[in-house]
């Protein structure tokens, strides 16, 4: 069971005092959050493309390649990359660069991202968005795949048997899908034999437990072995000492920035209620002290079949040393925790059969 952090390197105006962070201090700040990360046991750190004033990453593989060479294990990933509105070429030379900086430690999730400021910019038409992923998906395996690459398509200039560089350490480099929960998207991810990221915010996650097992069947019908293909899940969560703590401070950043999304999207408002009752077991908030969090993600596994779990924190903004400490409970205290029951777990299971 993989664990780690994923981050929308979030600048919205602090809740408390008004401060708003420069970009440039936020993006530092994650550095220092994905060197802890690594120092203390996490899997993977994941950050997300966005091309907006209250988000400060606009290119992930810089920021992740500025951590690369401070860290030692811990594997680096966008969260997502807009490929809709991105170059394949320059997607994959860039996350090359970042394997070879991290020395064979980068992936690639790539989505179509749930906002759209990137088309405009980079000049993309919104009628073509789904068009545009599929394309530029088979362009980015073209260029996994092999050294030299010929290419024709609709949205991108053609090319003939150019080479693409550098190439990667890993002899292929990952790339994932991110869906947030459409059964298309986990189609095409199994008949690929793509690892799937499911971005679970909101409901119930065990009503994802039917799209892992769709999953699976396009693979297996691809001829791919499902039981070698990772599950990913993205949720959004705080840990504190305390379950009080972790509420009092989580809350009203997270009320502030799901306030800002549901206004731009016709979203009801986010209560205090909202939050409590995502807090449950069976909700889609990780939020509260060492046990509540890691029971929640073992559920999470054993009812939806994750193998590997992204914290998304903080959502909104937070002080740099309190997201620090919910980096260090989770790799220090949750993982060891959550790794020690699936382990069990997984064992009894296979002695049972």
């Amino acid at each position: 069971m993989e664990i780690g952090i994923s981050t929308f390197v979030e600048t919205n105006p602090d809740v408390n005092t008004g401060e708003l962070i420069s970009h440039a201090q936020r993006i530092r700040d994650v550095v220092e959050e994905i060197v802890l990360a690594d120092q203390v046991g996490l899997d993977v750190y994941g950050v997300g493309e966005h091309h907006r004033a209250d988000y400060a990453a606009s290119s992930p593989a810089v920021i992740l390649a500025a951590a690369a060479s401070q860290t030692k294990r811990i594997r680096l990933t966008s969260a997502v990359t807009v490929l809709s509105s991105a170059d394949p070429v320059r997607v994959f030379q860039d996350f090359a660069t970042l394997d070879g900086i991290s020395n064979g430690r980068a992936e690639i999730m790539a989505g179509r991202g749930s906002f759209i400021e990137s088309f405009p910019l980079f000049g993309y038409d919104l009628n073509d968005y789904d068009e545009l992923f599929d394309e530029k998906l088979e362009l980015l395996l073209k260029l996994r795949d092999s050294e030299k690459v010929t290419w024709e398509g609709k949205h991108r200039p053609s090319f003939n048997n150019l080479g693409i560089y550098p190439r990667p350490v890993q002899e292929k480099l990952p790339v994932w899908i991110g869906s947030g929960g459409n059964q298309e998207s986990v189609v095409r991810a199994g008949l690929l034999g793509l690892p799937l990221v499911l971005a679970i915010i909101g409901g119930r996650p065990v009503q994802f437990a039917p799209l892992v097992e769709l999953y699976k069947k396009a693979a297996a019908h691809a001829g791919h072995d499902a039981s070698k293909l990772t599950v990913a899940s993205h949720s959004h969560g705080f840990i504190a000492d305390t379950t009080d703590e972790a509420v009092e401070k989580f809350f009203p950043p997270a009320q502030a920035v799901m306030n800002i999304l549901g206004r731009e999207r016709g979203w009801g408002h986010y209560s205090r209620a909202t939050f409590d009752a995502a807090r449950s077991l069976e909700g889609a908030l990780y939020v509260g002290d060492v046990d509540t969090v890691a029971q929640k993600i073992i559920y999470l596994r054993k009812e939806v079949g994750i193998t590997r779990f992204m914290l998304h924190t903080p959502l909104g903004t937070m002080p740099h040393e309190e997201v620090m400490r919910a980096i260090e409970l989770l790799g220090k205290e949750v993982a060891p925790k959550v790794r020690a029951e699936i382990s069990r777990w997984e064992a009894e299971n296979e002695a049972a059969r």
